[in-house]
C-alpha cells in the first residue's frame, strides 16, 4: 500500500480462495488490458471473457497472454461453452481452451435447457483437467428458483467437482439472486448460506449497492463477480472501509475520534 493506516481489515492474499474479485471483460483492447492490469492487477483474481465475446475479440491470444503473465487466470463465459455444446463441438471447445492454455472454465445452462445430471457430468469430466466454476440460476427473469432448489443444485455441482458455484445475476444485476429492481433477494441468500459455505459461492454483484450489501453481510473477503473493469479499485476501497458505504465497518467505534453521522431528520 502507498501509506500506513490502522484498523484496515486483513485481505486474503493472492492466489486466494476467498475474497475473490472476478471481472467480466466484454472486449477490452490489448492496450486497455495492459493499462487495466497495471492499475488493478493486485486486486484482480480472475477474468471472465463475457458470454461469447472471445469469438469476436481481436488479438485474443495476445490479450489472454497478458492476463496469464500477470498471474491472473482467464476463462471463457459459460455461454460460449453452451454455443459449442449445442452444435456438437465439445471436442473443438477443449482444443480451443488448450490452444490458449486456459486453466479455468465455466459450465452453465443459462441459455440451454441442459438436464442437471448431464451438467454435473460435464463438471465432473472437466474438473479432472481444469478448474471449474459452475453457474446456478436462470438468466430469464421469469424463471425463479425456490431456495431449496438453489441449494440442491449448488450441492450437486460442488460434489461433481466445481471449485466455486456462481450465483447468477447477469451483468445487469437484475435476475437470479436479485429482483428486477436490483434489490437482493435477501431471504434466498440467507437460505443458501445455511447449507453452502460462503467461500464456495461467487456472488455476481455488478452494482455498488449490491457489493456493499454482500460486504456488510459477509465481510471484506466475500467472493464477488461480474465486476466492471473500472470498478475494481472502487470495490477494493469498499472491501477495506475506505468508502463511505463501509467506512465504520472495521473501526473500533469506541476508540474513534469521531462517531458516525446521525441520519438527518427532515425539516418540520
Amino acid at each position: 500500500m502507498n501509506f500506513h493506516l490502522e484498523q484496515i481489515p486483513v485481505r486474503a492474499q493472492k492466489p486466494r480462495d476467498s475474497g475473490i474479485t472476478m471481472v467480466m471483460d466484454k472486449g477490452l483492447s490489448v492496450r486497455e488490458t495492459e493499462d487495466f492490469i497495471s492499475v488493478a492487477g493486485p486486486y484482480l483474481d480472475i477474468v471472465k471473457l463475457g458470454f461469447g465475446s472471445a469469438y469476436v475479440t481481436p488479438h485474443l491470444g495476445q490479450k489472454i497472454k497478458l492476463y496469464q503473465e500477470a498471474g491472473i487466470p482467464v476463462y471463457f463465459g459459460g455461454t460460449l461453452l453452451e454455443a459449442f455444446l449445442v452444435r456438437g463441438q465439445l471436442d473443438e471447445y477443449k482444443r480451443t481452451i488448450d490452444k490458449y492454455k486456459i486453466t479455468h472454465l465455466e459450465v452453465s445452462d443459462g441459455a440451454l435447457d441442459i438436464p442437471h445430471e448431464e451438467k454435473c457430468k460435464l463438471i465432473a469430466t472437466f474438473s479432472k483437467d481444469y478448474t471449474v466454476l459452475s453457474e446456478v440460476g436462470s438468466k430469464d427473469a421469469e424463471i425463479i428458483y425456490a431456495p431449496y432448489k438453489w441449494i440442491q443444485l449448488m450441492k450437486d455441482e460442488l460434489a461433481a467437482g466445481s471449485w466455486k458455484v456462481i450465483a447468477e445475476a447477469r451483468e445487469s444485476g437484475n435476475v437470479g439472486i436479485f429482483r428486477g429492481t436490483g434489490e437482493v433477494r435477501s431471504g434466498l441468500v440467507d437460505e443458501i448460506l445455511t447449507a453452502i459455505p460462503a467461500e464456495k459461492v461467487l456472488w455476481e454483484a455488478p452494482n455498488k449497492t449490491q457489493q456493499v450489501w454482500f460486504i456488510n453481510l459477509l465481510g471484506s473477503n466475500v467472493n464477488l463477480g461480474n465486476i466492471a473493469y473500472n470498478e475494481v479499485i472502487p470495490l477494493e476501497t469498499i472491501r477495506i472501509g475506505l468508502r463511505a458505504d463501509t467506512f465504520f465497518n472495521f473501526l473500533d467505534i469506541e476508540k474513534s475520534l469521531y462517531k458516525p453521522q446521525e441520519p438527518k431528520k427532515p425539516h418540520q
